[in-house]
């Protein structure tokens, strides 16, 4: 008998075969479920006989709820993911019964009660399939095969109409999932990005003009927020303050506390403190508030220059030593005199201080260990051996020099991404 839809397949099993392997090649194309459902049902309608097609769900519903979720006399279709109120909700009846028993049957001679509630799905059929989608373990969902002759369905074919819908079921609801991962993922991505553009407004709008310093900065996170901070204060007596430091983790956790040690070190009240002084502040204020017992930690460096003698006096939190290329003779002096704990760790923590006499000609390298740790696709990392060798060219004035790095970087990492947030300051002594 030939179907609302359209007639089995005929021909024997090639065609049957050829067939399926045409709606297997349709069904990897999908990337809409509610596309792929469609076009599985009228497959499934050439395969098997049927003149009604009825599918159901009872997920999050309670005995004997039900919700019809398509239907082969529908004029249009309801997407069951997003227009979930707009999907008929019975209960009790016949179709309850099938649901709920979480098994596969079979109706011969189908005779449904006028106020049965599902009468209107299920009116002028003699025969009926039941075949229940599993999902942990429970029928979930159903679908309703139905035929106007009574005794219709063989059940040889039982099995395999079992086995074909529960594997199409479980494309189905990965395709629905993946789906909705990666609207998750949209979602997550765009509030990342705001976090990102908040984070970025915290850094200088623009580079001091510092008398006898010509500075240059560079800021990448890893992601779309990262934990890395630079900034720059001026201070009384024409002298700037010069900070960076690098928050420990990645992504919004650790922007949130960058965002927070910038927060602090703008609200340091009173006069102009030395670099000890107000490693001390931040330290206090991190371990007090936000970061005692957590784990969570900064590393900071905190120098003071004074054009006027072309002084650096700084101190560090568990930083990396900026590093000191002295052109006149071609020394190479870390900035490692003075140094304690990363900031966070231990209220009693309390940091010294060194004083860094500068010359005309001095190059200064501030920077985060993204810098020094970036790897190659051998998990090699640059090393700061090859970031002194990067300094050897003293005839580049500071965004030079800095642009230098950043390609030197670039191609030892040779395409592998980074790992770690990225930022440096380069000064050089005029």
């Amino acid at each position: 008998m030939a179907s609302e839809h359209g007639g089995a397949v005929d021909g024997g099993w090639e065609a049957r075969l050829a067939h399926v392997v045409d709606l297997m090649r349709e069904m990897s194309r999908q990337t809409d479920p509610q596309e792929m459902v469609r076009a599985y049902g009228e497959r499934v309608q050439h395969l098997t006989r049927i003149d009604r097609r009825i599918s159901l769900s009872r997920r999050d519903l309670a005995a004997p709820c039900y919700r019809v979720t398509r239907s082969t006399t529908w004029p249009g279709a309801v997407n069951p993911w997003t227009d979930k109120d707009r999907l008929p909700l019975l209960e009790g009846g016949l179709v309850a019964d099938l649901i709920y028993g979480n098994e596969p049957r079979v109706v011969d001679d189908l005779a449904v009660p006028a106020d049965d509630p599902a009468a209107e799905y299920l009116a002028g059929h003699r025969s009926l399939l039941a075949v229940p989608l599993f999902d942990q373990g429970v029928a979930l969902n159903m679908v309703l095969f139905l035929r106007t002759e009574p005794a219709a369905f063989a059940r040889e074919e039982l099995p395999e109409l079992v086995w074909m819908s529960n594997l199409f079921g479980r494309a189905t609801n990965t395709l629905v999932l993946s789906d909705q991962l990666r609207q998750a993922n949209q979602a997550l991505d765009r509030e990342l990005k705001a976090v990102g553009e908040v984070q970025r407004s915290l850094l200088p709008a623009a580079l001091p003009k510092i008398p006898t310093l010509d500075v240059a900065a560079y800021y990448r996170p890893s992601a779309r927020a990262g934990g890395d901070y630079y900034d720059f204060f001026p201070l009384p007596g024409g002298r700037w303050g010069i900070f960076i430091a690098d928050v420990s983790g990645h992504g919004s956790p650790a922007a949130v506390l960058m965002a927070v040690t910038h927060c602090i070190a703008h609200t340091n009240p009173g006069p102009a403190q030395p670099p000890g002084r107000v490693l001390d502040y931040l330290n206090q204020h991190l371990v007090t508030l936000y970061t005692g017992g957590s784990g969570k930690f900064i590393t900071a460096f905190y120098g003071v220059y004074d054009p006027r003698g072309r002084r650096l006096t700084y101190a560090s939190a568990g930083h990396n030593p900026p590093r000191l290329k002295r052109c006149a003779d071609g020394r190479l002096i870390p900035l490692d005199a003075a140094g304690g704990l990363p900031l966070g760790i231990t209220g009693e923590e309390t940091y010294d201080e060194a004083v860094q006499q500068l010359q005309p000609g001095d190059q200064v390298l501030f920077y985060t260990d993204g810098i020094t740790e970036a790897a190659n696709r051998t998990g090699e990392l640059f090393g700061t051996d090859r970031l002194d060798r990067v300094m050897g060219n003293c005839a580049l004035q500071a965004a030079g020099l800095l642009e230098e790095v950043l390609r030197a970087v670039e191609a030892f990492a040779d395409g592998h991404p980074a790992d770690d947030d990225r930022t440096m300051i380069v000064a050089r002594v005029s």
